[in-house]
């Protein structure tokens, strides 16, 4: 969708640069535009544009230092957010399952849930083993 709305876009500007071109090049060739002319307006323009660009230089400056201010800011809260987020409820599953187990007696497991278990367990050590020999 987006790229549909960028490529509309892209195209229009473009077709409006080629009509500007176009304009300027019927004029060029009728003799209705001057050599001297543009050079004065060159020069004229010139001047705003430094101002203009010293202007943006400072301020983009400015605005620089204040953006990164806040993305670090934001970061720090963030990280430390999430790592009490994650602690509470690390802290509220081990209170549940501590809750499920009634005196200390552990849940029976079913066979098939030990059977995946002793097959995940295997795997591990056999992929551990390739790695080491791999790493010889």
């Amino acid at each position: 969708m987006y790229i549909y709305i960028l490529l509309i876009l892209f195209f229009a500007s473009l077709f409006s640069i080629i009509i500007m071109i176009g304009r300027k090049l019927i004029l060029l060739q009728n003799g209705q535009i001057a050599d001297n002319n543009t050079a004065e307006e060159i020069s004229f323009g010139i001047h705003h544009l430094q101002k203009i660009k010293h202007f943006t230089v400072a301020n983009i400056k400015k605005y620089e230092h204040i953006v990164l201010v806040g993305t670090l800011r934001l970061y720090v809260k963030t990280a430390n957010l999430l790592k009490n987020k994650y602690q509470a409820v690390k802290i509220k599953i081990r209170n549940i399952k501590m809750r499920s187990h009634a005196n200390g007696e552990k849940k029976e497991i079913s066979k098939f849930l030990k059977i995946i278990g002793d097959y995940k367990n295997r795997i591990r050590e056999i992929k551990h083993k390739i790695k080491k020999e791999e790493n010889l």
